[in-house]
């Protein structure tokens, strides 16, 4: 079976060729409006962690500089064909997001979205992001969390049951709070959609 890092690099490099497909309506729909919100927010030196297929890339500006860290090489490859199109200069980096491959204090920006509900330990990912952003540098963060309708609630943690087995897939995570307990200063947040998906700013003290 392997470990949980190599079975969700093998998910997402079967995945990568269609993910966009897959993915495009319900982006649109539920996800657009706080990857946009971010990347107005994103400036310097920017990291992405799980940066995926790039679907963050139209909302940064063209003035930050960009690396993007993904366990996926084919996922990767997708992000920088995108990248190239637009015109972007980035730097590209197959690596895990539970051990990221960089220097502590070297981001201005860390940016992360929809991809803390896949990370099999997703509190050392956070860790990890804590470590690599300079002080008081930002802490841009996106994904979906436990809902604040308790019926959309337990349907979340039913889902869960079932994902979190067959593709690592958890509905109930939430990392502001995590982050608070890691003592990070929480700058701004929002939920949209019952609840489900939660943006956050953060600064590292």
């Amino acid at each position: 079976m392997g470990t949980a890092e190599e079975r969700q690099r093998d998910l997402w490099d079967r995945t990568a060729e269609r993910y966009d497909r897959l993915v495009g309506p319900l982006d649109r729909r539920f996800m657009a409006a706080s990857r946009r919100w971010i990347g107005e927010r994103a400036v310097g030196e920017v990291l992405e962690v799980a940066v995926g297929t790039g679907l963050n890339l139209p909302h940064f500006s063209l003035d930050v500089r960009l690396t993007g860290v993904d366990i996926s090489a084919p996922m990767l490859a997708a992000a920088r064909a995108k990248a190239d199109a637009a015109g972007m200069d980035a730097r590209w980096v197959e690596g895990d997001a539970e051990d990221l491959p960089f220097d502590d204090d070297s981001f201005d920006t860390v940016v992360s979205t929809f991809a803390m509900c896949g990370f099999p330990d997703y509190d050392k990912a956070l860790s990890e992001i804590v470590r690599v952003v300079r002080p008081n540098g930002r802490i841009l963060l996106a994904d979906h969390v436990p809902s604040t309708n308790p019926v959309l609630h337990l349907l979340q943690k039913g889902l869960e049951a079932v994902t979190s087995r067959a593709n690592g897939e958890y509905w109930t995570r939430r990392p502001l709070p995590r982050l608070e307990r890691m003592g990070v200063r929480i700058v701004d947040a929002g939920r949209l959609h019952f609840g489900i998906i939660e943006h956050l700013h953060a600064r590292k003290q």
